[in-house]
């Protein structure tokens, strides 16, 4: 199958090296119709033709987005799709994630990209062949080229998150993988009092995971908004915010759980906000914990009162970055969105 693969070098793609030789003087380009794309030379200084991805996936079956091979994980699914359509090495993609979802979290707005050493002429045949070879809980929304300053995780400006709770006596089947049930009426009014204290810059050591505050390099991040929003018998609590820490927003609203094991093993920042959340809509702790536990930036303080909120509630529903980090480089191809197919003739004899 051809993808309509083309040598198209613009400084506007690369470093600003000349993309037509590799360092032992051979043409370096997919040759269209064909399947024998030369592997591009391992120094750094290559240039190369860089692709922003969007992507949706339900989490449920998957050890969340960061690369492994066993229990699978999202990128390792979508690297095995690039790879086979692109011709390249693993290695060579560079393939990048704006978001380190967690097993069992959603997303419907993940960011990405991964570099080739060649350009498209067109991205819908592409797109295709990706949707085509990946499972149906995993779906490219979107495929477009990007400038080179852009990197999906680190040019990301900030980062919008959505968690579910089915709050009814008897839980919707329909909403089982993606809400977390509450028997017990919350308190909305509660919640919404709570959640303005998130909002602003604060530092969120209290909402770090113990085991994995490595990956908390800078715990002060911005809350931008915390919504709590009413859909009936579903809440939907809504944050946005500069950065999160490792399931900072399950941790900010999540309930108590049995274990204690469980709670050390799989308490996330963002959980953890949600989970204090649920506390207060049950009303069995004050609003005015959240200013308290932030003050002490310690997680021993949050455990008196919250553990973790489940994984499957939350979904990564957008990535906002700067209009320069977005804008479309020149002579590059258009963006794809998919495409619908139609029926030219109907087959079908009218009675």
């Amino acid at each position: 199958m051809s993808y309509g693969v083309v040598g198209l070098p613009s400084p506007l793609y690369s470093n600003g090296l000349l993309p037509s030789t590799n360092k032992q003087g051979v043409g370096v380009v997919g040759l269209e119709g064909t399947n024998n794309t030369v592997k591009p030379p391992t120094d750094d200084s290559f240039p190369g033709f860089k692709w922003r991805l969007v992507i949706a996936y339900d989490g449920t079956r998957y050890a969340g987005w960061q690369f492994q091979t066993s229990p699978p994980t999202i990128q390792c699914i979508v690297e095995k799709a690039l790879i086979r359509v692109t011709k390249l090495e693993r290695e060579d993609l560079r393939l990048v994630g704006a978001s380190r979802t967690d097993t069992g979290v959603h997303a419907w707005g993940q960011v990405a990209h991964f570099i080739t050493p060649f350009s498209y002429d067109g991205l819908e045949s592409i797109h295709a062949a990706l949707n085509g070879l990946l499972p149906p809980d995993i779906r490219v929304r979107e495929i477009s080229a990007a400038v080179p300053e852009f990197h999906a995780r680190f040019s990301a400006k900030s980062k919008i998150y959505h968690y579910k709770i089915y709050n009814d006596a008897v839980m919707d089947p329909f909403q089982h993988h993606y809400a977390y049930h509450s028997v017990y009426k919350l308190n909305t009014t509660l919640m919404r009092e709570a959640a303005e204290y998130f909002v602003g810059k604060h530092d969120f050591s209290a909402f770090v995971n113990i085991q994995r505050n490595d990956r908390a390099l800078n715990p002060v991040k911005s809350i931008f908004r915390f919504d709590v929003i009413e859909m009936g018998a579903l809440l939907q609590l809504e944050v946005e915010g500069s950065g999160f820490l490792y399931r900072q927003v399950r941790n900010m609203g999540s309930s108590r759980v049995s274990s204690q094991n469980w709670f050390m093993k799989h308490s996330c920042c963002s959980n953890l906000q949600v989970a204090l959340l649920l506390q207060i809509g049950k009303e069995a702790i004050p609003p005015d914990i959240v200013p308290k536990i932030l003050a002490t930036q310690d997680r021993k303080e949050l455990a008196k009162y919250a553990l973790s909120a489940p994984p499957h509630g939350l979904c990564l529903v957008e990535v906002k970055y700067n209009e320069e980090h977005l804008r479309l480089p020149a002579a590059c191809p258009l963006s794809s969105f998919g495409r619908h197919h139609s029926v030219r003739k109907c087959k079908l004899p009218f009675y």
